[in-house]
């Protein structure tokens, strides 16, 4: 089982009575709650890190980009006059 650390949170009372009441509609607490948000936002880091490294992988394997290499308005579209 993994370590679990414990962390105190102030909030106005009315943002916990609405954390509580959403907990209970969920048959959660109030830390479960807590718990997979801070837990989302650690996947969304995990996601940029994957992200970002397609992007350096797709980078590295473009071997050279010169502006003379593009192709033409006509030709992209399809449209060009024969």
């Amino acid at each position: 089982m993994p370590t679990v650390k414990n962390i105190t949170v102030s909030v106005p009372e009315d943002v916990y009575r609405a954390a509580r009441v959403r907990a209970a509609e969920r048959g959660r607490s109030v830390s479960a709650l807590v718990a997979d948000y801070l837990r989302s936002l650690s996947d969304q880091g995990d996601e940029f890190a994957r992200l970002e490294a397609q992007q350096q992988r797709v980078q590295k394997d473009i071997a050279r980009f010169r502006a003379g290499d593009r192709l033409g308005r006509d030709e992209v579209h399809g449209r060009a006059v024969r």
